[in-house]
């Protein structure tokens, strides 16, 4: 679990847990640049209500919101600390989660289990253990299997984030599919609510946090879950998340990985 030293000017904890296709991120709130994910993003103000703006120029101001994937966005927090789930589109826990919220399917509001879910984020912090964040994570999105999903598109899924390091392609999966190149892109698409290639980024960044976990160089991590280079790396964690990895783990982040 490497933690870098908290700045002098920063009193508030950072950590961040780790499961397959998913994460969850509690600590200070960062000002965060205009950003879009390759996975939704369910946001909660831990202490105060933040704002969403989305690049068209509308505002919303919310203590929970759900963001979907590609959806260009920055978010302005009212207080200091702030929740980020990540959530696998591929996932029932992201479809339960979008259940428990209203709104449009760029942007929803509201969840169900908002007052819980801000108290018990409220006392986590880099000492909690995986079980009990496990629990705020259930209560995001709970996991729902009845759900149908398509076997095919599952199982690419689960091949990517298996090796997150090999190139595997889109026509590569689409011949253990059994379906074409194009067919197999849309319906990826229409099942994870993301791109292929987006998707294959997220699970490459999830790979580089768990390699942190117990190696802490960023560089070396980088290259070994399949970016070109650390700069790459960089350029794509900025993109996705709406800062310089550099500056999160400035903040002292512990790594807590199933």
């Amino acid at each position: 679990m490497p933690s870098v030293p908290l700045s002098e000017t920063c009193g508030v904890p950072a950590a961040l847990w780790l499961w397959p296709g998913q994460a969850l991120y509690v600590g200070p709130s960062l000002a965060l640049d205009i950003h879009s994910g390759s996975v939704s993003c369910l946001a909660v103000g831990v202490d105060e209500e933040f704002t969403v703006q989305l690049e068209n120029g509308s505002r919303q101001v919310a203590r929970t919101a759900l963001i979907a994937a590609r959806v260009r966005h920055r978010i302005v927090p009212h207080g200091d600390r702030m929740a980020f789930c990540y959530l696998d589109p591929a996932s029932p826990g992201e479809r339960a989660c979008r259940r428990m919220m209203s709104g449009s399917a760029e942007l929803a509001r509201g969840h169900g289990n908002e007052l819980p879910l801000t108290r018990l984020a409220a006392q986590m912090d880099g000492s909690t253990p995986l079980p009990a964040a496990l629990r705020w994570l259930d209560l995001a999105g709970p996991d729902d299997r009845t759900e149908a999903r398509d076997p095919r598109i599952r199982q690419a899924t689960l091949r990517l984030a298996e090796d997150p390091g090999r190139q595997l392609s889109a026509e590569e999966l689409a011949v253990e599919a059994g379906l074409s190149v194009s067919t197999f892109l849309r319906l990826f698409r229409a099942q994870t609510g993301t791109t292929f290639r987006r998707y294959r980024l997220w699970t490459r960044m999830l790979r580089v946090a768990l390699l942190l976990e117990t190696w802490p160089d960023l560089s070396t991590a980088a290259v070994e879950a399949g970016f070109a280079s650390p700069s790459h790396f960089s350029s794509a964690f900025h993109a996705m998340f709406g800062l310089r990895p550099s500056r999160l783990l400035a903040r002292g982040v512990t790594i807590r990985a199933a």
